[in-house]
């Protein structure tokens, strides 16, 4: 199926001649397709038949393709009256080409192709993009850096380099897919799904059938396609499909994860989003559904997209140096890696409205599912031995025999957070800490101490004085809830509480528009779509859901009903009422909830979300055990 197809049309192929070659010598890519990020991570997709792009690629490549701005999400600048957007090619990264397995090309009886080129989305003059802002930031932080090596030299003496030995400083990066597989319609019940979990059960268990063979196709495309595929593997979730009498494997409900190499920082987002496409295509092909929503399931583990990042040194010798890599083998990490760890925990709050954007991100930030609740980072026990503690929001992943490989795992990303805009924050956020460590001549010594402080200890002038920001224990099960809120702080339980963070904390604000990398007016733009959205899919869909949800509670008639049966059911019949039935005096919660949507309120819609989230949780709660005790099921 794959032979003789082209998958990519790299960087360095991106000249006239060489496209023309490619495309000419394979008809059966028909279509090509311009790929601009909006704000809320969406890539557009417009077909256009390739013999457009052969007759003029100079006037394609180097001129623009033109778009309905208001389509996408780029509220308060892409609007009605003025919706053109230029689309731009992106030169500077890998093309990926994407098949279609379903339908043959009658000339050559291969798939039917589609170039997929990544732009930038330009509108009155300016780019206004997801990509775009990834790459300000990159050029930002590499122009910054630059400028500190020029008037302190002794930054690199510890390299034995100077400044005009460097080519380039490199912001790195790569992403983790979890996501859950299934038969079509299929739905394993939660306890049966927690019980798997908590024996582990699945984790790191043998694929099998369709599950498998999905799974190996997947890695052997990534390789194709030039992405190096590292592993593919289980996860914690999931049940043991069952085999029919023809031996397949149907009643398939299982949790897995797919790792490739990393990349510079935009192609690293680019990869990202092509292998969740071609996850789903390929096991649709196998007549499996695939999830990459953050919390697919109320109770079981959800899927996590951790996101690692550096800096790197790229020398004119060609040789790379990891900014991040202690020189001095009794610390963790080197001036820039402390300060920037620092840098991404002291500005938290106003990262995380671009990790967390919806609903279903926060569902999963939890305690008890290896999901992150709190600021605070962890180092390990001991700089001569690496670990990694998986309950914290960052941590520090080291190999003693690979100094290239030190880098950051931020674990609170899912499939659906916008790779590019928060790689783009992370990363002011890196420069940041790292101004500040430069500026006030601090060492290794100096910030490992800041960091490791304990609450209320005034260590540096960096961190806040009434928090910690480093723990080597277990986050959900050696500090109680009240502990966790007063060491790390407390997170946010909806997505509007984690907006207020761009209002809150204005000194944290004005790191983002640093060199006019974001502007009042794009964070302004991408505060509306997640504001609008979370609205939108709070009335429109979340509370339709739990009103099903609600009805389906119904009082089971029984021959052995009893007065435990009675009290059970009044207490779910108490929790129906009170979450959807309107009476003349006094409106449900669902009702309040749309309500104040409507007036524009949307503190009020925030805590009565809360509200009827935990509402719904006792309610299930209840009438499980109400069920529990009727035999007559």
């Amino acid at each position: 199926m794959f032979k003789n197809l082209v998958f990519t049309i790299k960087k360095d192929q991106h000249s006239i001649e060489a496209i023309r070659e490619i495309l000419t010598a394979h008809p059966e890519i028909k279509f090509v397709s311009i790929i601009g990020i909006d704000y809320a991570g969406n890539d557009t997709d417009e077909k256009i038949p390739v013999s457009i792009l052969l007759n003029d690629i100079e006037g394609f490549l180097k001129g623009a393709t033109q778009t309905d701005g208001s389509s996408v999400v780029l509220p308060g600048i892409a609007t009605l009256n003025n919706a053109k957007v230029d689309m731009v090619c992106d030169l500077d990264v890998n093309w990926f080409i994407d098949y279609d397995y379903t339908s043959v090309d009658e000339e050559t009886g291969k798939p039917i192709g589609t170039l997929r080129i990544p732009c930038f989305l330009i509108h009155e003059g300016k780019a206004v993009d997801s990509r775009a802002a990834l790459k300000r930031s990159i050029d930002f932080v590499e122009k910054n850096l630059f400028e500190m090596f020029k008037e302190k030299p002794d930054l690199l003496a510890p390299y034995g380099i100077t400044v005009d030995d460097i080519e380039q400083v490199a912001a790195t990066a790569a992403t983790e897919l979890e996501f859950w597989v299934k038969t079509p319609e299929e739905n394993a019940q939660v306890d049966e799904l927690s019980t798997s979990q908590v024996l582990q059960e699945q984790y790191w268990a043998r694929t099998k059938g369709a599950v498998r063979s999905a799974l190996e196709e997947i890695l052997l495309l990534l390789d194709k396609y030039g992405l190096e595929a590292e592993m593919g593997h289980k996860e914690v979730g999931g049940v043991k499909g069952k085999l029919g009498e023809g031996g397949e494997f149907s009643h398939i409900m299982e949790q897995l994860e797919i790792d490739w190499k990393y990349a510079d920082a935009v192609q690293a987002a680019d990869n990202e989003l092509w292998v969740r496409i071609l996850t789903r295509q390929t096991f649709r092909r196998y007549g499996l559904d695939v999830s990459f929503l953050a919390k697919p399931i109320t109770g079981v583990a959800g899927n996590g997209e951790h996101t690692h990042l550096s800096f790197a040194l790229k020398l004119k010798n060609g040789k790379r140096i990891n900014l991040f890599t202690a020189t001095d083998t009794t610390q963790f990490l080197s001036v820039f890696g402390y300060a920037s760890v620092m840098g991404i925990l002291n500005n938290y709050e106003v990262i995380n409205p671009f990790v967390s954007a919806t609903n279903d991100s926060l569902r999963r930030l939890k305690p008890g599912f290896e999901a992150p609740v709190c600021i605070v980072t962890s180092l390990g026990h001991d700089a001569a031995i690496p670990s990694r503690n998986r309950t914290i929001l960052i941590g520090v992943v080291r190999d003693l025999n690979a100094p290239l490989a030190t880098r950051f795992e931020l674990r609170a990303p899912n499939p659906h957070t916008n790779t590019w805009l928060t790689l783009a924050v992370l990363f002011m956020a890196c420069n940041d800490g790292i101004n500040y460590a430069i500026s006030n001549n601090k060492s290794e010594a100096d910030l490992l101490a800041e960091l490791s402080k304990n609450a209320g200890e005034e260590v540096g002038t960096y961190l806040a004085k009434d928090r910690a920001y480093r723990s080597e224990e277990d986050v959900f099960e050696d500090y109680s809830d009240e502990e966790r809120e007063r060491l790390f702080g407390r997170a946010p339980a909806t997505v509007y509480e984690n907006l207020l963070g761009f209002e809150k904390y204005p000194e944290k604000y004005s790191i983002l528009t640093a060199g006019e990398v974001f502007t009042d007016k794009t964070i302004a733009s991408f505060k509306d779509g997640v504001q609008t959205r979370w609205l939108v899919e709070l009335t429109g869909r979340i509370i339709p859901e739990y009103m099903s949800e609600v009805r389906s509670c119904k009082k089971v008639a029984c021959s052995d009903s009893c007065e435990i049966d009675a009290a059970n059911w009044e207490a779910v019949q108490s929790l129906r009422v009170e979450l959807m039935k309107d009476t003349v005096g006094s409106k449900s919660i669902f009702s309040k909830i749309c309500v104040a949507a409507d007036k524009g309120d949307y503190a009020t819609v925030s805590d009565l979300q809360v509200l009827m989230d935990a509402k719904i949780e006792t309610l299930k709660i209840a009438y499980a055990n109400y069920k529990k005790n009727i035999l007559d099921l």
